[in-house]
């Protein structure tokens, strides 16, 4: 008897396609919609797993496009302490596709951001036009981006102009680039509802100080994550019809939640939510493809392998491995990577990627055990 399932090639049935393979075997997990050109320019933002990309791209002799280069003088450390060459622009880690579209919105002059800077005792400030500013002695940073100038600004008019660099670098990044990659990582978001703006961070636990009146947490829905996206697309598009999108899911848990679940609950959670509206879209939209990043390293076959022993940080290997079932599935070969270690041989290295995520700060106010007597 004639069905649909008397045809379909073995990646169909989870037996040959994942069960009997060596893990490290397993291909055909991506099959590309669209090219992208060794000269295309491709621009990057998103979670923190989404820094890895760029630099993956530009090994691989890609054409990865940075909007805000480094200024001369400035040492690798300091570039990497300033937020430079992380992503195409120096937003820092963006990890909503609220957050996304706030930024697009801001720099086509869709929506204008507030003017208002945060100092260094926490509190909130207006600009240099305002009676409110504070001291001369103030250091200034942007609520919007709190890591990126970790030493401050010194005054609210340099916070401003380096936010107007930042927008502009957008507005390039977007007219220029064939290709905008975003990898989703949370769907918790702080909001302000004073300003009506989604902040990267709930405030106080990097810069600022937190107001429970003001700062209010949502935890994004499906609709939501797909209507932010969905608008990203349509301004961007208003600049450079011929953009296209790869989206990909952050495969880092949670450092915390603020929902009261269970962090792995909390965490299965978001990743789904933000899975789920990845993959609608890219079924939806002819110019928006989904890379499964999350389940390369999640996968059953992989046993965690890729991870580091908080569980956390994703190995050098396990990025490796990501990328290299890009490289093959986008251009049909290898790419320059080290060959990734069978499970359960995954090497750690010190570090990992929490220096590129923001949100590892909040494993500070973790509760410690209390070590035993005797």
């Amino acid at each position: 008897m004639q069905h649909p399932y008397t045809r379909l090639p073995k990646r169909s049935f989870w037996r040959t396609a994942v069960a009997e393979p060596d893990a490290l075997d397993i291909t055909d997990l991506w099959t590309p919609k669209f090219t992208i050109g060794q000269d295309a320019p491709v621009v990057t933002a998103g979670s923190c797993f989404a820094a890895h990309i760029g630099r993956a791209l530009l090994e691989e002799g890609m054409h990865w496009y940075d909007a805000e280069p480094p200024p001369p003088g400035l040492t690798r450390a300091e570039q990497t302490a300033r937020g430079y060459r992380r992503f195409s622009f120096r937003t820092g880690n963006i990890y909503t596709a609220a957050a996304l579209r706030q930024w697009v919105a801001w720099a086509l002059g869709e929506e204008k951001p507030p003017e208002e800077v945060w100092t260094e005792d926490g509190t909130f400030r207006g600009t240099s036009h305002d009676t409110s500013r504070g001291t001369s002695h103030d250091t200034y940073y942007d609520s919007y981006r709190p890591t990126v100038e970790p030493a401050g600004f010194a005054s609210s008019d340099d916070l401003l102009r380096s936010r107007d660099i930042i927008l502009a670098a957008i507005r390039t990044a977007l007219a220029k680039a064939d290709v905008l990659v975003f990898t989703l990582g949370l769907t918790e978001a702080w909001h302000d509802i004073r300003t009506g703006t989604v902040l990267p961070m709930c405030p106080g636990t990097v810069r600022g100080t937190f107001d429970p009146a003001r700062h209010v947490l949502r935890n994004h829905t499906v609709a939501q994550v797909l209507s932010d996206l969905t608008s990203v697309l349509a301004l961007a598009r208003g600049v450079n019809s011929r953009l296209r999108m790869v989206l990909t899911v952050s495969p880092v848990p949670l450092t915390a939640t603020a929902t009261g679940r269970h962090a792995l609950v909390a965490t299965t959670h978001s990743k789904s939510v933000l899975r789920a509206a990845a993959g609608q879209l890219a079924d939806e939209t002819d110019d928006v493809d989904y890379f499964p990043s999350y389940e390369i390293i999640t996968g059953f076959p992989y046993r965690a392998a890729f991870y580091e022993p908080n569980l956390r940080s994703v190995t050098p290997d396990g990025v490796a491995f990501v990328m290299r079932h890009f490289f093959q599935a986008l251009q049909g070969r290898s790419a320059t990577a080290r060959p990734a270690p069978a499970p359960g041989h995954a090497t750690p290295v010190a570090g990992g990627e929490d220096h590129w995520c923001d949100d590892a700060a909040l494993d500070y106010y973790n509760p410690r055990p209390i070590p035993s007597a005797g």
